[in-house]
């Protein structure tokens, strides 16, 4: 068996722009997939009609139609590609890649001619116009003329919105017939049938408002107060249903491609929120044979349930898409509190990537990941911030995360072998976090400034304790303390020593005796370092006691002035019976 042929920087042509895919033929089966949405296609080799070899506007490519008149169309091909992928089909397909001749006669008229989504205008045998019908969203008629209108595709720079053809002698009988062949074949939603579900007065976060869900097999309607939706349910891309932070509520999410518009608003998500503790009973509008027929028992006639249950398995059952739920592992919570931009939201780490909800909702694949960096998380903050940076070269920065949220979200992106950029030194665990990170990219310079700034400073004022010591142990002596305490209690001219007591320490001064005045001046002298340090980086502490002190000081001197001569009395009575 032949192993798989891989063509890239292919380009495959949606409603009126192209899209970066991947295509890959496979023994089995050929697939494309979209570089910027990953949605992936995949087209059985029994399922194909025809493949064809033509010239489009700049390169080479291939056009597919398959047995349901699907319409495929890839540009971007190299001319050496032709003989590759032409002996890959007729060695593993049942059929043959095909020359499809193009008209360059420059004439605008033709044969018309239906190939499944396709309608082609010939003249001698080769192709002059083909026109996708599945970007045909409506077809009328004026009297000989056919009207066809476009879809808008916001992706295209240029974009075709209608086309007119006319169509001579042909009768009213021969343009209607003309026109329902084109309907039935183009992207145009009709209301026909039954739905499968209703749900009414459903809450949606974006597009904001309450609507009535009506599900039916091929499209999604919304009905709300001033808007009507119809959404196709091949546009939808994923499903997502999320725990809300609170555990009251949850989250499901529909990712749509293209989106839809409202103004100039496009609503690539449509956001619902539920209360989990809503129940009710669903009824469904088809028979038990229908749904075993068409949804494999998936179904059944009554529903009953939390509401959001029921409406994510009916939604589930009809677009045929895996629901996406958290991959990650938190006691309490697997929704992670954070702010993008202006807006608080909720972070989800999924299976493949990231999601979050609800204001812009943000969706990345861990495909479209460069590197992931933590910041702030070296340093001493309650939080810290996930930078994700994409290869498209965009950054994507989610704010104030908690920090006990760091050891288990390392974990998460080290097991899905993303690249960190700023690793740490050491290993992160839940039970502490790991401070020291070295950036394996760039160095934070500003970082490792302020960290040589702080080292310089302990270590400046480590040495100016150490010269403050040397002095003070040189000018201390016991015997100059006995003699300074002697002179300053015979000294009666000391203002300053007055003004420093109150009326109560001076009390208790003059009942001690000096030997102990003495020893207290012996013991002030080794905390000059401690007054010094004090005095050099004055605090409001002190600025205050001074702006007292200067307060009291006119009621000092009035109170010192009655006492300056008992007081100088005292003192000398002290000393005589000292010295006897």
């Amino acid at each position: 068996m032949d192993e798989n042929l891989e063509l890239n920087n292919v380009f495959r042509e949606e409603r009126g722009a192209l899209s970066e895919c991947r295509l890959t033929f496979r023994p089995q089966s050929i697939n494309f997939k979209n570089i910027k949405t990953g949605k992936i296609v995949t087209v059985s080799h029994d399922d194909i009609k025809s493949i064809s070899w033509q010239r489009f506007a700049t390169n080479h490519g291939i056009r597919l139609i398959t047995k349901s008149g699907n319409l495929h169309r890839f540009d971007g091909l190299r001319p050496t590609d032709k003989d590759k992928i032409k002996a890959y089909i007729e060695r593993n397909y049942d059929c043959e890649l095909e020359d499809r001749e193009l008209s360059l006669k420059g004439s605008n008229w033709g044969n018309t001619e239906f190939d499944g989504e396709s309608l082609s205008l010939n003249l001698d045998g080769a192709t002059a116009l083909e026109i996708p019908l599945n970007s045909v969203s409506d077809c009328t008629s004026n009297k000989n003329e056919v009207i066809f209108s476009f879809h808008h595709n916001d992706d295209a720079i240029v974009g075709m919105t209608d086309m007119r053809l006319y169509m001579p002698g042909k009768g009213e009988d021969a343009i209607k017939s003309f026109v329902d062949q084109v309907l039935n074949r183009a992207s145009v939603i009709k209301v026909t049938g039954k739905s499968v579900a209703t749900f009414t007065e459903l809450q949606c976060l974006t597009p904001r408002g309450r609507y009535d869900i009506k599900l039916f097999p091929s499209f999604i309607q919304l009905h709300g107060k001033t808007f009507d939706y119809k959404i196709p349910v091949k546009t939808v891309l994923r499903l997502f249903q999320l725990p809300h932070k609170d555990g009251r509520q949850a989250f499901f999410i529909l990712s749509l491609d293209p989106p839809i518009v409202q103004g100039q608003t496009r609503y690539q998500f449509l956001q619902f929120l539920f209360y989990l503790d809503e129940e009710e009973t669903v009824s469904l509008d088809m028979s038990e044979e229908e749904l075993q027929q068409k949804y494999e028992g998936k179904l059944t006639k009554q529903m009953s349930g939390p509401s959001i249950d029921i409406f994510a398995n009916v939604v589930k059952s009809i677009t045929n898409k895996r629901i996406n739920m958290p991959d990650y592992k938190n006691p309490t919570n697997s929704a992670i509190t954070c702010s993008y931009k202006n807006n608080i939201g909720f972070l989800y780490p999924l299976e493949r990537g990231f999601l979050y909800v609800h204001k812009p909702a943000i969706h990345v694949r861990f495909e479209e990941i460069n590197s992931i960096n933590f910041a702030r998380s070296h340093v001493s903050t309650r939080s810290f911030d996930l930078e994700i940076e994409t290869k498209a070269n965009t950054t994507l920065i989610f704010n104030s995360i908690e920090k006990e949220e760091y050891p288990r979200l390392y974990d998460f992106v080290s097991k899905k072998k993303l690249r960190i950029k700023n690793r740490p030194t050491k290993q992160v665990s839940v039970g502490g976090i790991v401070d020291e990170l070295v950036d394996s990219d760039d160095e934070d310079a500003y970082l490792a400034h302020v960290k040589s700034e702080g080292k310089a400073r302990e270590a400046g004022e480590g040495d100016d304790d150490d010269d403050d010591e040397d002095e003070e142990d040189e000018d201390f002596d016991p015997n100059a303390a006995n003699s300074d305490a002697s002179e300053e209690s015979n000294s009666s001219d000391d203002d300053d020593m007055a003004s420093e007591f109150s009326e109560d320490e001076e009390a208790k001064k003059k009942s001690k005796p000096k030997k102990a005045s003495t020893s207290a001046k012996a013991s002030e002298k080794p905390s000059a370092k401690k007054a010094k340090s004090s005095a050099s980086k004055p605090s409001a502490k002190d600025d205050a006691k001074k702006r007292k002190s200067k307060a009291d000081a006119s009621e000092d001197d009035e109170r010192n002035k009655k006492y300056k001569s008992s007081e100088f009395v005292e003192s000398s009575n002290d000393s005589s019976s000292e010295s006897d």
